[in-house]
């Protein structure tokens, strides 16, 4: 379904375009659900399509050699998946998958570099996302690094909640497994001291947070960092 002409995104990119840019990007924008776990783009194929996305939250995986996964990033209504191909990139070099289910507009990705290179405020806005996003992963790779896995939990769902904007997630130990690169029965004891201690509630493949406060302070300064950034962007 396009996007209705007087509609208003709820896409951050898309809500701080020039009432021109919009108009131009309006009848290639279509809006898609986004199912749990649905994939977005593959390792290495092709991107047909970008997603500027208004509900739910994608994950940004890298996959080695022997299918293990690890989460380097996550967009949610602040920014657009396959911005690469806004770049000039044809693969995606990373797995994108929905990690929170949601509603994206969708648009062909062609069209899109089309519009990105001849609209310069489309451009500014967008570069401003791919800077906030390049971030995001240096800090995720410096976290990965220097501090705990519950500490990395943490902020994981605060990052993920936020991007949501709820306190419920669906999310199985598997998932959050792949997410973190720990161990499932690494994850599966860290989740049972959160909720022992408070902090969320997980019940059948859903993970609510209960003690915002409390995750706040378990977590690595790299939450606030986070925060800060994407309130910025925002």
């Amino acid at each position: 379904m396009a996007l209705v002409h007087d509609s208003s995104p709820k896409n951050r990119i898309l809500s701080a375009l020039p009432r021109d840019d919009l108009d131009h990007l309006r009848i290639n924008l279509h809006r898609v659900p986004m199912s749990h776990k649905d994939v977005l783009h593959d390792q290495n194929g092709l991107i047909e399509h970008v997603y500027f996305v208004e509900e739910g939250v994608a994950s940004i995986l890298t996959v080695t050699a022997n299918g293990a996964m690890s989460e380097v990033g996550m967009i949610g209504a602040e920014g657009v998946v396959g911005v690469s191909a806004l770049l000039g990139a044809k693969a995606s070099a990373q797995h994108v998958i929905v990690q929170v289910p949601g509603v994206a507009l969708r648009m062909d990705a062609a069209l899109c570099k089309e519009a990105f290179d001849r609209r310069p405020k489309m451009h500014e806005v967008v570069l401003r996302f791919i800077d906030a996003f390049l971030n995001l992963s240096a800090q995720t790779a410096g976290c990965n690094l220097r501090h705990t896995a519950e500490q990395r939990c943490a902020r994981w769902l605060l990052m993920a909640s936020d991007r949501a904007h709820s306190d419920t997630i669906p999310m199985t130990h598997d998932f959050l497994s792949s997410m973190l690169g720990v161990r499932r029965t690494g994850v599966t004891a860290i989740a049972k001291g959160f909720q022992q201690s408070g902090l969320i509630d997980y019940h059948r493949g859903r993970i609510r947070l209960t003690d915002r406060a409390g995750l706040e302070a378990a977590a690595c300064e790299c939450y606030r960092v986070d925060h800060e950034r994407l309130s910025r962007l925002l």
